[in-house]
């Protein structure tokens, strides 16, 4: 999948089935969070910005290939 250099949306990342698959596998709680439609127009960017203080470089580097081979 084309991440757009980090720039593709929440949305556009949800609407794909094979992308919601992996945060469905990485973070299910978030999946569950009454907010997540509210984060559509939230780009990837910002939420590694904001994911980089609560997750692990790692685990945020193996979301991101995985998502990039989605």
């Amino acid at each position: 999948m084309d991440l757009k250099n980090n720039k593709i949306t929440v949305g556009e990342l949800l609407d794909s089935p094979a992308a919601r698959a992996v945060f469905q596998r990485r973070f299910p709680m978030v999946m569950k969070h009454p907010l997540l439609g509210a984060a559509r127009t939230v780009t990837l960017e910002q939420v590694i910005s904001f994911a980089q203080a609560y997750v692990p470089q790692r685990t945020i580097q193996e979301t991101l290939n995985e998502l990039r081979r989605a």
